[in-house]
Order: C-alpha cells, then structure tokens, then sequence
C-alpha cells in the first residue's frame, strides 16, 4: 500500500470583511503570476437584497478586491466558481436569487487573469435556473467537454451534471443523480447558528457534487448528504448517465465538500468530517486517499477551533495544493499547501 503524503502549509491569507459584512461560498484560482485570485459572496447575511459578489487578486491581506452583480438584478447574490479556459481566460459562474429554487445562473469573464471582467450575462438564457456548476469547480475532460457540477433544491434534493461540448456556449442538462436512502440510517436533523433551508434536514439527498478523473477514465463525484455521510457516483460515458448515488464511509455533517486529484500522489478532499446532520462545521480537515476514494486517511486539520470552517474549495497540480473556506463568516481564508514527502512505511 501506499504510504500518505505529508502536507506542509507553505502559503496563508486571511481576506477579512468590513465590520457588518458576513461572506461565505469562495472559489479559489491560482494566476499566472504566482498570486491568487478568489471570490465569494458577502453582505450583511446570507439571503440579504445586498449580497453581492467579492473578488480579490493578488498575493497577500492586501490584495486588490472589486465587486460583481447581475445587471439589473437587485437580489441576493450566491456561490461564485472560477474556471480557467485551455486559453488561459478565466470565467466567473454565480447565482441570483432570493430561494435556491430560483437561482439564474450568470457568468462573467476575464482575459486579463482577473483584473478586469465582462458584464455579467446569463449562462443558459432560454432555461437560467440552476444551470452550470452550483458551488465547486467545472472538470475538462481530455476531449474538451466541460462537467459542471450541479444540484436542484425545490423539494427533494438531487444532483445532475452540465455538460458543454463548445467551451462552454452552451450547455445541456445531464440526467438526475439521486440517493439510494435507507429509512432510519439518518442521523436526526438539528438547528445551530448558521443560517439553514427548511429543506436541509435528513432525508432530502444530495447536493453539491465534486468530480475528478479516475485512472479508468470514469468520472467519479462525490456529494454533500443530509444523511450524515458524503455519497458518491460514477459514470463511465464522459458524463452521460449515472449511477445512483450510495453512502461512503467519509461523514458528512451537510455542509459543503471538495476534491482534487494530484495524479502522482492520489485524491485531496477537504471538508468536515462530522457525521451529524447539520452538525458542527469544525474542524475543517483534508483527507487522502491513494486508491481511488477505496480508503481515506486524514492528514491534516486546516482548523479546529469552535465557529464555522467551511465550503471549501480546493485546486492543486504537481505537489501544490491552493485551498479556500469560510473563516467564521467573517474572512475568507487561503492556504497553499505542499507534498513534503511520505509518511514512513
């Protein structure tokens, strides 16, 4: 078997807000400069009519923030996702809406590596709800073909691919992934202190999807639960079809997850490995795995102080891993983390 990678953090920003302004759901990029280029939403909480878009570039506390939103549209603003095209422009998908159920999908882009943006427009005109990826990053396939991970929340939950074939002109809904679900395995659902749907308690399925590439060629995901464990998926047609969604041994508290392949090391997820339903979202933990999603071992905690540590979002390439999350709701933290090597034996 093979040995787990150590993780060193090599790099740390803290992107505080003004006081009164509360953000969460980043997205995180790194420039062709060696900086960084991030963002997420802020207002003066979630669901506000003044939640908007926040974007920062650079390399440090310090670094140049702008903000975006929909023309014309003065609602809450949600969930951004970068995504860097084989040209090297970058878009910015996020949703407007006051209900999840009725979030537009808009983009912006950049041909500047996030200096300057287009004005927003909507992705899908004829058919804008809940297109394009919900919160974690679009995968391209070697053929081209861009997966944008998707999920609907208007009653039961479920998830479903976008699939653009044309770089991402125009894009076609992939079939429904839902959870196989065993009445009485879920963990009772529970109020805290962060903002919750009444559609976020158990037995509602899957959200949220985060995909990679296996080396079989099959597209693998794996999904927030309101069942107290992460679910996963495959499908072996480029994202065509799916198979139904089954529990893994990874817990999940209902909050949001995220994965990248380093090929020559094996999969980084990071997430709250908290199996309570709406559970605590500390600490907030990357895990390992080198066969596959077979096995997970934890190796390092991000954060583990009380608050709220979360929706990470995490790329990586070579032995560079950049990973972004909620700070408590009041700053969005980075940090860059290395492969230092291997754990003995």
């Amino acid at each position: 078997m093979v040995s787990a990678p150590l993780l060193r953090t090599v790099g740390s920003i803290s992107l505080e807000m003004a006081p009164g302004v509360v953000c969460h759901a980043s997205t995180v990029l790194p420039t062709r400069d060696g900086g960084v280029l991030c963002a997420w939403f802020q207002g003066t909480r979630e669901g506000a009519d003044d939640v908007r878009i926040g974007v920062s570039r650079g390399g440090s506390e310090d670094m140049e923030r702008l903000v975006l939103m929909a023309p014309g549209h003065d609602l809450p603003h949600w969930n951004p996702v970068l995504h860097r095209l084989p040209d090297g422009r970058v878009r910015l998908f996020f949703k407007v809406g006051r209900t999840i159920a009725s979030w537009e999908t808009w983009v912006a882009e950049s041909a500047d590596d996030g200096r300057t943006w287009s004005s927003p427009r909507l992705l899908v005109p004829e058919d804008p709800i809940n297109r394009g990826p919900t919160r974690t990053k679009i995968l391209e396939l070697p053929s081209g073909r861009q997966l944008a991970p998707s999920s609907a929340e208007d009653g039961g939950w479920r998830a479903f691919v976008d699939i653009s074939d044309d770089g991402g002109a125009t894009w076609r809904r992939g079939p429904e992934i839902r959870a196989e679900l065993t009445v009485g395995e879920s963990p009772p659902g529970r109020r805290s202190g962060i903002p919750v749907s009444d559609q976020s308690f158990a037995g509602r399925g899957v959200i949220q999807p985060t995909l990679w590439l296996d080396p079989q060629g099959h597209v693998r995901m794996l999904l927030r639960s309101s069942e107290g464990w992460v679910f996963s998926s495959s499908s072996s047609d480029d994202g065509e079809s799916w198979a139904p969604a089954a529990r893994t041994s990874l817990p999940n508290n209902n909050s949001g997850i995220d994965v990248v392949d380093l090929p020559t090391y094996g999969l980084f997820l990071v997430g709250n490995p908290v199996g309570v339903n709406w559970g605590p979202r500390t600490p907030l933990t990357v895990s390992w795995s080198g066969d596959d999603a077979g096995s997970w071992t934890r190796l390092l905690d991000l954060e583990t102080g009380e608050g709220e540590y979360s929706y990470p979002a995490v790329v990586g390439e070579s032995d560079r891993l950049l990973v972004s999350y909620t700070g408590d709701r009041r700053s969005i933290e980075v940090r860059e983390l290395r492969v230092a090597g291997r754990e003995p034996g």
